[in-house]
């Protein structure tokens, strides 16, 4: 189970977009407004960096070692569950990210998402969150401390494999940064033309038709 917690950071994001068109109006006269306003790269690079999403899991991870105890015919195994909760980062690389504006025509091209951290909050773990099986061999503190870096390793293990989330982490910076791009048209009086292009894991460009290319017109307020 999981529950991503991003309006924080979304509202963060929106205020950074507000600041920084703020900025550029108040440097920028009549006659060279439309110079200075236009979308610029390390601004929307900024913003990447603030498309965070922090995850909340809460998860039962399972934990088995055979012939823990006993001997010959008389093994036993230790098998328990252990119940925790953890939180995971996910967002964009800033490195890989590619954007150029020539004009009224911005290409950007995104990486997609991927685990920034993920962390098993030791909080969440007590004598309940131990759940073992009633044939189990006895169950040491060694073994609370061997459950608590299994947590930790299926927690990033279904972090990573987890593809609706990772898209949800790449369509909020698509959507601040559209928004960014959107907010500076209106304000000089533009209608920009946003190409977003998009790359696999390995830096190729996604081969799926809808993950080419996917020209979207900004219209003006």
């Amino acid at each position: 189970m999981k529950r991503a917690n991003k309006m924080a950071k979304r509202a963060l994001a929106f205020l950074m977009v507000f600041c920084l068109l703020l900025m550029g109006t108040g440097c920028s006269s009549d006659g060279d407004k439309n110079t200075q306003m236009g979308p610029q790269v390390e601004q929307m690079k900024a913003i990447c960096e603030l498309a965070v999403m922090e995850c909340y899991y809460h998860n039962v991870a399972k934990y088995k070692e055979e012939d823990a105890a006993g001997m010959l015919w008389w093994e036993k195994d230790k098998h328990f569950w252990i119940e925790y909760s953890g939180i995971v980062t996910i967002g964009i690389d800033v490195s890989r990210v590619d954007i150029t504006v020539e004009g009224e025509q911005v290409t950007i091209t995104l990486p997609p998402a991927e685990v920034f951290s993920c962390k098993v909050d030791p909080s969440s773990l007590s004598k309940d969150s131990f759940i073992v099986d009633k044939d189990s061999a006895s169950i040491k503190a060694e073994d609370e401390v061997n459950a608590f870096d299994e947590a930790q390793r299926q927690l990033e293990e279904s972090a990573a494999s987890d593809r609706v989330l990772l898209a949800n982490a790449q369509q909020q910076a698509k959507t601040l940064l559209g928004d960014y791009i959107s907010n500076i048209g209106n304000a000089v009086g533009k209608e920009y033309v946003i190409q977003w292009v998009y790359l696999d894991e390995e830096e190729q460009q996604a081969p799926s038709e809808s993950a080419v290319s996917e020209p979207i017109s900004v219209p003006v307020a």
